[in-house]
């Protein structure tokens, strides 16, 4: 059961209250720290943040896709850090399980991950298996009850700070691609698990993300997602596949910020005697970005709307993803260009986001891989019946 159209208005509401009046006023100290002070992750945990997509079953506030999209709009009006502390445990840290999971892995897990007592991460990306996920060379070699996990991933955004792992894994000897990997729940405090310390990064400062080393890291059978052996890549795609529609949604609250910014800034800047809102140019800045916004926005709320619905959103989701990244990007770009000289010095909100958006083009997907995506289903879909 979804929240009631009322309740979620409360909530959305709270969300929206919290971000304006908590998160935005710390962005640039948190930018320059490096780390969300301890008290306002509190504040996240007492709010529920961590576990709206979580069943209510499970402690989680059970949204619908359209609800989180709508939340992770909102949220994503403050700097991305401020949502990434959360966001995996109601993403794509708790999905493979919501999705796969038995009823023990479930009742033992989602709780602690819907309550905030523990932070999740998913642990796919490798150093040769970025784009080509099913390239990964971790493996999980069967000794009797258990399995040996050796490997190394990278870019995993909260492995510094998490608690439980999704590792995915080739278990079933001799197999290649998207067969034989099995998705495994490894618990922090594991023999022969362990995270460097994180990656200094161009922006999205405060969100931790770094390497999972795996040494012969012994975990039991039942650690396996679902008890599914092999099926983990299908697992992934499962969690992947919700997780676009929500960083589109997560592309489409910062661009929404910039907007504002700029007509905020464009109406308070004067050159040659008058405000530059005054100046054409600068209007078609604005008005580009603007509808990119709201047909940004409209994508991603009709493709939520139809996964609600049972459909197979495969298609648009990588088109939500794409589209959403890639306007995003040019919109923070206008931003700076807007700002003229301000935009491009440090603690500056246009020059700030800027940093912080280039991400969203590069995972989940990159441009360049939903485009090959979108391509091959398109013609699949136009082929006629009987063609493969």
């Amino acid at each position: 059961m979804y929240p009631s159209s009322e309740d979620f208005a409360q909530l959305l509401q709270q969300v929206r209250a919290f971000v304006v009046d908590e998160c935005i006023p710390l962005e640039q100290q948190v930018d320059q720290d490096d780390e969300i002070p301890e008290s306002l992750v509190q504040r996240m945990r007492a709010l529920g943040l961590f576990g709206h997509s979580i069943p209510q079953v499970y402690g989680g506030a059970g949204l619908s896709t359209e609800q989180l999209a709508r939340v992770n709009i909102e949220v994503s009006q403050a700097a991305t850090t401020f949502r990434a502390r959360f966001g995996g445990n109601t993403g794509i840290a708790s999905e493979s399980l919501v999705a796969d999971g038995t009823e023990a892995q479930k009742r033992r897990w989602l709780p602690r991950l819907a309550s905030g007592e523990i932070t999740g991460c998913f642990a796919l990306t490798e150093p040769e298996a970025g784009s080509d996920a099913t390239a990964l060379q971790t493996v999980a070699v069967r000794d009797g009850d258990h399995y040996e996990i050796t490997g190394r991933k990278c870019f995993i955004t909260n492995a510094p700070i998490a608690g439980l792992f999704t590792v995915f894994a080739r278990s079933e000897p001799g197999t290649v691609g998207a067969k034989g990997v099995s998705a495994f729940l490894v618990e922090r405090g594991t023999p022969g698990l362990h995270t460097p310390a994180a990656y200094r990064k161009m922006g999205q400062h405060g969100s931790p993300v770094g390497e999972v080393v795996l040494e012969r890291c012994r975990v039991h059978a039942s650690a396996i997602v679902g008890d599914l052996p092999g099926q983990g890549f299908r697992t992934a795609m499962k969690a992947l596949n919700k997780q676009r529609i929500n960083l589109a949604g997560l592309c489409t609250g910062p661009a929404i910020r910039l907007v504002d910014e700029m007509v905020r800034f464009a109406a308070t800047r004067q050159q040659f005697g008058e405000p530059i809102a005054a100046f054409q140019l600068v209007q078609q800045m604005i008005a580009e970005s603007n509808t990119e916004v709201h047909a940004a926005r409209a994508l991603v709320l009709e493709t939520a709307r139809k996964r609600d619905a049972g459909e197979d959103v495969t298609m648009e989701a990588s088109m939500c993803k794409l589209y959403a990244s890639e306007m995003c990007g040019r919109v923070a770009d206008r931003a700076v260009q807007l700002f003229g000289g301000s935009g491009y010095i440090a603690n500056n909100v246009a020059e700030r986001f800027y940093r912080d958006v280039r991400l969203f083009r590069l995972y989940e997907g990159t441009s360049q891989i939903h485009l090959v995506n979108i391509a091959r289903r398109t013609m699949a879909r136009a082929q006629p019946a009987g063609q493969a």
